[in-house]
């Protein structure tokens, strides 16, 4: 056995697996995601496709020819809609890969239990799932721009800044959707109960379709407390120019930061406390 030369520990780099723990996981889920990418670009694509027909060769044209081709903000119905539309998409994207990887990790598989076995810890766990969802988010967003681009609805010059807009609300949607599905005991259908009763209100009421000052005062909250609207206000502004207070601009900003802020706090302690059992 000493030919070998083998001395115990030179397969592992603990060190390496403390530094990257967070990147390994996101890797994982990445390679995980892999299996069903047929799904992902179909999704991608079809979903901007079809709305493209719907609100650009519908509503959007008849927006449009009754306001002499420009809508009340000064741009195309369907540019006014874009940011909105991408950070739904962002959105929904990065919720698929928060929920379902997380129940698979603590109840239905309980791979977290035998990573969290090794030298990565919980939080790199929380992170690396969270990495791995804004990856899909971002593919999401990228394949619904590259439409848009090319079917001329927005101008190249407004990717970089819908993406950012976009993938910020990703961002904060996912720590929220992390600190929640991390308190689930089981799957119970909450997931379906999210979308429909919290995801789609805030989609429809959110100032995604007409700005949000026009809706009832009533339904207005919606959007105040929507990662939507302040996502679509900010890819607005950044994309087209509309215009923003600077104080409302930082409000967009400093919102959805509290959202990553709260829903990390809530998380990362929700994860070590699981896997510590």
């Amino acid at each position: 056995m000493s030919d070998l030369n083998f001395k115990p520990g030179q397969a592992v780099d603990p060190q390496k697996a403390i530094r990257w723990g967070s990147l390994r996981v996101a890797e994982y889920r990445i390679y995980s995601m892999s299996k069903w990418m047929g799904s992902v670009i179909a999704y991608g694509l079809g979903n901007p496709v079809l709305y493209l027909v719907s609100i650009g060769l519908g509503i959007g044209a008849l927006v449009d020819a009754n306001s002499a081709g420009q809508s009340v903000l000064g741009v195309s119905y369907l540019q006014f809609v874009a940011p909105a539309l991408l950070a739904a998409a962002a959105i929904q994207g990065v919720m698929d890969e928060v929920t379902f990887p997380t129940m698979d990790g603590f109840i239905w598989d309980k791979l977290f239990y035998a990573i969290n076995a090794t030298s990565v810890s919980s939080y790199q766990i929380a992170n690396g799932v969270m990495l791995a969802a804004l990856a899909r988010g971002m593919f999401t967003v990228s394949l619904y721009l590259g439409v848009l681009v090319a079917f001329a609805a927005i101008p190249i010059s407004s990717v970089l800044p819908l993406l950012l807009s976009s993938m910020f609300a990703a961002w904060a949607w996912s720590t929220v959707m992390l600190a929640v599905t991390a308190r689930l005991e089981r799957d119970e259908g909450y997931f379906a109960i999210i979308g429909r009763f919290v995801i789609a209100p805030m989609f429809l009421f959110s100032g995604t379709f007409y700005p949000l000052q026009l809706m009832p005062i009533y339904l207005q909250p919606i959007g105040w407390i929507s990662p939507f609207w302040h996502s679509a206000e900010l890819g607005r502004t950044l994309s087209y120019g509309a215009a923003m207070e600077p104080a409302m601009f930082l409000v967009h900003i400093g919102y959805l930061l509290f959202l990553v802020v709260v829903g990390l706090a809530f998380a990362y302690p929700k994860f070590k406390q699981r896997l510590a059992k």
